[in-house]
Order: structure tokens, then sequence, then C-alpha cells
């Protein structure tokens, strides 16, 4: 008997459906067609061992199962149970009218209980698209799939209460969720929070404006100073999601498996890898490609602390993401786009030792060892980051002050409202929601300045020697400088405030 069965393969941030065809004959032996990788080929112990130990048998026939298209690769264990419930239904071991309305995935293990997939969510939306009456996956991933609305989502713990339902002999309970109920808790609870902060206003300041423009920044200062410290607090000053940002985070966090209990993710991700990592783990690639760290932060922040100690090739192939806000992995067979639209924050000492001309340091470095250093951070990735800032360490009269500082939400709801103005703006352009996404056409046309500021603009950039490069930086952080203000006009006290934030731009910067 010949039954059509049917499960998803997932490439990229998209689910493509898998149409598995089970054919059980006279004869014997276990044929699995169609491009398995050898997870999928292992399946047959698994199932065996899972049907045995629930009361059922592989048939001791032919087994015949073509997984189409079948010049598509398929990969991973979440075939189990697809396989399965195929096999038995036709062996005749299970009714077989309605297999077909549900799309079917999980991983089985030998006592016939289910271990979660990945990729739930990018599934759930094409089972939707494809019309299926629902979908059956383990329980752990159900939260999942069912922020998808208009899919009934069943999550299951053994492969017998499949069995069971399309036996018509017990119901499987729906998992229903409220999306926009989830996607709003915890919003005002962030774990790290500016109140903890003690002095470095000026840092804090220029960490406002870059959540409110969405510009990358650079923090400078040894160690001790509270670099790591205030790049932890920044997502707490961020505005929240959309829900379109949200599905879009969760969409690629369930990918890699990464989706906690609650379904849809309301907070925005914080990814902080650690300098060691290789080009793949950054940007995301492999035999078959996942989502580097740079997508797993996408609409949040990624952070690279130590920034020089990282390798440099790893460095280099970040240019392309951060100006494009996506990443394109191309195999010989096909590729995969994933988006990556963060803001990278970096941090790093101002010399090898950490200490930069201080007379009390206890270790020095030559200006020789001080170039190399710096060096390790090429130009065209020192383009791509609009703000600057030193931070110095904190005195002992601030650390012991009892009052607590601005918490984040206060700082947060002044963000909000400067993103609101940029939304307005930039509303009837595509790809542009916020200042840092301005072309060099945008920058022309919406950061106009008047004859005070220009002067000052041009006589900065003289006296500092600042580069060629800083002058459009400039512009685009006083554009959001001024929107905190809730003004149109950008002023020369705009600009001021944006020059203040070019350090590593002024030629003689170690001298």
């Amino acid at each position: 008997m010949l039954v059509k069965i049917f499960g998803s393969a997932v490439f990229g941030v998209e689910a493509t459906t898998i149409t598995v065809e089970v054919n059980i004959d006279k004869g014997i032996g276990y044929h699995l067609v169609g491009l398995p990788d050898n997870a999928i080929k292992e399946s047959s112990y698994r199932i065996s061992a899972a049907l045995n130990n629930n009361g059922y048998k592989l048939p001791g026939k032919k087994i015949t199962i073509n997984m189409a298209p079948a010049d598509m690769r398929k990969e991973g264990s979440a075939y189990d149970l697809t396989l399965a419930v195929g096999i038995l239904a036709a062996s005749n071991q299970i009714k077989s009218e309605k297999v077909g309305d549900y799309l079917i995935m999980g991983e089985l293990s030998l006592d016939g209980s289910l271990q979660p997939i990945k990729g739930a969510l990018p599934i759930a939306i094409k089972a939707r698209e494809e019309g299926f009456k629902g979908f059956i996956l383990p329980k752990q991933n159900a939260k999942e799939a069912a922020i998808v609305n208009d899919l009934e989502v069943f999550g299951i713990e053994n492969i017998l209460e499949v069995i069971n339902f399309f036996d018509e002999k017990s119901a499987l309970e729906r998992t229903i969720i409220d999306t926009r109920a989830e996607f709003h808790k915890n919003l005002d609870n962030p774990e790290f929070d500016f109140a903890d902060v003690k002095g470095q206003e000026s840092v804090k300041r220029s960490m406002e404006i870059a959540a409110a423009g969405g510009h990358n920044i650079i923090l400078i200062g040894p160690p001790g100073s509270g670099k790591t410290m205030l790049s932890k607090r920044l997502p707490s000053i961020l505005p929240p999601m959309t829900l379109q940002e949200a599905l879009e985070t969760t969409k690629i966090h369930s990918v890699v498996g990464k989706v906690k209990d609650a379904g849809l993710m309301g907070q925005r991700p914080f990814r902080a890898p650690h300098h060691t990592i290789s080009d793949v783990a950054l940007v995301g690639g492999g035999q078959y490609p996942q989502p580097g760290e740079i997508s797993l932060s996408h609409n949040g922040v990624l952070f690279l602390d130590e920034l020089p100690e990282f390798k440099r090739t790893v460095l280099e192939v970040m240019r392309q993401p951060l100006e494009d806000r996506e990443v394109t992995i191309s195999r010989a067979r096909f590729t995969v786009t994933y988006p990556s639209s963060f803001m990278l924050v970096a941090s790093m000492n101002p010399s090898p030792s950490g200490y930069f001309n201080d007379p009390d340091a206890p270790v020095t470095s030559s200006p020789a060892e001080m170039q190399r250093y710096l060096s390790k951070i090429s130009g065209p990735l020192l383009d791509r980051i609009d703000i600057h800032i030193e931070v110095t360490p904190v005195p002992f009269e601030k650390l012991s002050e009892e009052r607590l500082a601005e918490p984040s939400k206060q700082i947060r709801e002044r963000v909000a409202k400067a993103r609101e103005f940029q939304s307005k703006r930039f509303s009837e352009l595509e790809n542009t929601h916020y200042n840092a996404q301005m072309s060099v056409k945008h920058i022309r046309k919406f950061c106009k300045l008047n004859e005070e500021s220009k002067t000052l603009l041009k006589t900065a950039m003289e006296r500092l020697n600042l580069s060629a490069r800083a002058y459009d930086r400039i512009l685009k952080v006083s554009r959001t400088i001024a929107d905190l203000d809730s003004v149109s006009e950008i002023s020369s006290t705009h600009i001021a405030e944006a020059i203040q934030y070019r350090s590593l731009d002024r030629e003689g910067w170690l001298g």
C-alpha cells in the first residue's frame, strides 16, 4: 500500500514542504531514497525500537520510502515521527485517511517519546501557507509554532498520542497562545539597568544617542573603567521590538533551536562572542549553512569585547554585512541569505597594556607596539562605526555615592520618541527606518546645515585633522542629537556634540 505524508526542510529562514511517500510491497528490506543524510538513514533503528516498545512493529516486508523533491538534501533527525507514522499507515496498523492533512515532525527516542526539533516557527508558517489542517510536533516546540495564527498546533510527548489520534481513540490537545500578550511580557523588567551605573554621564549620553539612531559605537578605555558593564545595559534602552521584528528574530533563533519556552521573543537579543571566534561562527556557514552570531543578533546588539584581540580576518568578513544588513552564504548547489541588521558595540583598550599615557600605569607600551595593536582594526571597519567615545575610570567619590542614576526606562522613553521622529521622516523609504541606515543621498537631503554649523564643522575638521570619512558620520550623529531634542533643524550645538564622538579619526591620536 502507498501512503503520502508530509514533513518539512528548513533552508535559511524559510521552510520547504517535503512529501514522504511510503510504499510497502512483497519482499524484504528497508530502502530510504531522496538524498537523506546519515541522521535520517539511522532513523530505521530509532523507529523500530520506538514501535516495538509501544506494541507496534516494523512490517517484515519491502519498505520503500521516497522523500520528494528527491534532488534536495534532507538533514537531521526531525523526520523520525513522519517516517514512523507513514510506515504505520502504509502497513494498515493505523487508519490512513487523515495522515495527509497534517504536517508531522519530531525526533523519536527509543521508548517512543519525542525530542525537540529545530526550525519549528518557519515550518509552522509554511504549513499555514500551504493550507494544512494542523501541525503535529514535540511538546517542547509547541509554543513556538503556536505563534502562527490560523493553524492548529498539537504538541505531543509520545508517539502513542499520534497513533490514538489517527485511530480516533482520543483527541490531541491544541496549543493556543496569545501572541500579543506573550510579546508584551517582560518589557519593563530588564536584567541590566542604567540605574546601577555610577558616574560615566558622557558615556551614557553617547549610548543614548547610539540607541536613538541605531549607530554603531566603540568604547575606548583602560581595564575596569566599565566598558563591558555599560555595553550590557544598552539593550535596556533600545525601543521595544515591533511584532514584525520579534517574528523575524524568533525565526532565526528557531532555525538553530535556541527559542526558549516562551515562544515569541519579546526582548532584543544581545550577543557577546569570545575573541577566539572563527569567521564561520561569526557570519554563519558550515556544510549546511547555519546563521552566525551576526544573524542571531538581528534587531539587537552584537558586542565585541577587546576588538583588537579578534582575528583580523574575522573582523574583515563583517564589513559587508554591516553595510548591507544581510549576509549571503553561497554553496555549490544553493545560496542562503540571513538577515543581520544589528547594532555593533565594540570595546577596546587604548594600548596593549591597557593603560595609555598614564604616569601611574604599572606597564607602558612603546609607540611601535601601540601602532601595531591599533592597526589590527582596519580603516574600512572603523569607517562603519559612527561613534567613538573614551571611557575613563570612575573616581571613588562617584562610586561611593548612594544616589541611584537615571533608570533605563526613562532613557528608553526619550529614545523611542526620537525613533518615532525618524519613522515619520523615512516613512516613504523602504529600507531606511533610522538615521544609521541613511545613504549619502539621504544625508544630503535630511541633514542640511545653516551657515554657523557649516563654519563650525569646517573649523573642527581643519583643527582636529579629522578625516573625510568623519564628515558623513558627524552629520548622521548630529541628526540623531537633533531628533532627541525634538527639533527638525540641526544647530551648531548638535554639530559640536557630534564632533566629540570622533576620537579615533583625529590624526596624532596616539601622540
